[in-house]
């Protein structure tokens, strides 16, 4: 999957926590959302240089930034647990990464290739 189909997908499936991700989908995916977001904070940065007497441009702008993040939130959870599910692995594991050293276990998941064949997440 390129990158593209993989956003295309990441966004059709937006809150949909059924079914498998395969590596390249998600991992496109937060490639796509990375870029998005740091260029978002790069023309934050700027607009908070420039206008640093405008209040109400900087709390604008502060404001869109904020609203492109909350925008890939419940997608991006949403390809992780199909990732997950792609392991055989319940999506609940999502939540290793509230505790400490669970990242790690979730990167070491999300690095794994899925199981091959068929498993009790296919949709």
């Amino acid at each position: 999957m390129g990158f593209g189909d993989a956003v295309r997908t990441c966004w059709k499936k937006y809150g949909d926590f059924d079914g498998r991700a395969i590596r390249s989908e998600f991992w496109w995916w937060v490639l796509f959302v990375a870029l998005v977001q740091s260029a978002a904070a790069i023309v934050l940065t700027i607009v908070l240089i420039i206008f640093q007497n405008a209040g109400f441009l900087q709390w604008l702008s502060v404001l869109i930034f904020m609203v492109i993040v909350l925008a890939f939130i419940l997608p991006s959870i949403a390809v992780s647990v199909r990732r997950l599910h792609d392991r055989d692995l319940s999506g609940w594991f999502y939540l290793l990464g509230f505790v400490p050293f669970g990242g790690l276990v979730l990167f070491i998941f999300y690095i794994l290739p899925g199981t091959p064949g068929p498993n009790r997440y296919d949709a």
